[in-house]
């Protein structure tokens, strides 16, 4: 047996010190997505609506997730199942061609709303601490403390498609876009256009998450030992000598000869096939 057992895979013959009590935050429920969002209503800033107006075509860009807002209810109709509302906010970029050789990039906000059900356990325990706020109580959080904190983890979505559409055309039924947090408009430098007259915009979107309820509870879990540090730390003053540390840093080979294969070994998608008499 070593002498020492650190974080990690733990051999069947480690001696275990004790039993601890630790309060930590456990995961009662959790489910995964991977949403298909299609033709969300895109929201350009007034100056990008006008070269909207006179676009021939447009081109899709990128899209960032902003912030998600979470909202969590019981479910009436099952004791322990919560209903999970959650609202992404997006900023979407796209290029949109006017007849110059160039095209103008446009951006605006993208929201897509979603629900879901999930199990969460009971619990009517209100928890005070003392690293709450000195001024008092929050009233918005007193009469919640007994609901389970909703968890969302999302990467930033990928745009599948995007088009651009006349009000005389088919357009998707849209929802009036209400409460759009002061902080999510600033991210545009500008203002939102959010009015019906003009082109409209929609783009598609593809989104992975990862949703969970958790709550506090106290676990008995086996502890090996305390967790102490082995590595020493560096010393991040100016005195060591900028050249030498370049020196430790490894050239960038794949920066410059871009690798023939992805990794794992698998070639890049949609790679042309040749018959036997390809060079």
């Amino acid at each position: 047996m070593p002498e020492k057992v650190v974080p990690g895979p733990v051999q069947d013959n480690a001696c275990i010190r004790e039993a601890v009590c630790i309060h930590t935050m456990k995961i009662f429920d959790s489910c995964k997505d991977k949403d298909c969002i299609d033709d969300l209503r895109f929201y350009p800033t007034k100056n990008d609506q006008a070269v909207v107006d006179r676009a021939i075509s447009i081109r899709a860009g990128t899209a960032e997730l902003l912030h998600v807002y979470i909202d969590v209810d019981p479910a009436g109709y099952h004791r322990g199942f919560y209903t999970v509302d959650v609202r992404y906010f997006y900023r979407i970029t796209a290029d949109a061609f006017v007849g110059a050789p160039r095209p103008v990039e446009v951006s605006g906000l993208a929201v897509f709303d979603k629900r879901v059900i999930l199990f969460g356990s009971e619990g009517s325990a209100k928890v005070f601490t003392s690293a709450g706020t000195c001024d008092g109580p929050d009233p918005r959080k007193m009469g919640r403390t007994n609901l389970p904190i909703a968890v969302v983890e999302a990467v930033d979505p990928i745009v599948l498609s995007m088009r651009l559409v006349d009000v005389c055309d088919h357009c998707p039924c849209d929802s009036d876009l209400t409460e759009v947090p002061p902080s999510i408009c600033a991210c545009f430098g500008s203002d939102l256009c959010f009015s019906n007259e003009g082109r409209r915009v929609y783009v598609t979107l593809g989104q992975f998450s990862i949703i969970r309820l958790e709550r506090d509870t106290q676990l008995l879990i086996p502890a090996y030992d305390y967790c102490m540090p082995d590595k020493e730390c560096t010393n991040a003053g100016s005195e060591d000598d900028p050249c030498e540390i370049f020196s430790q840093v490894n050239f960038p080979v794949n920066e410059f000869f871009p690798p023939n294969e992805l990794s794992g070994g698998s070639y890049p998608p949609f790679r042309g096939s040749c018959g036997n008499n390809c060079n």
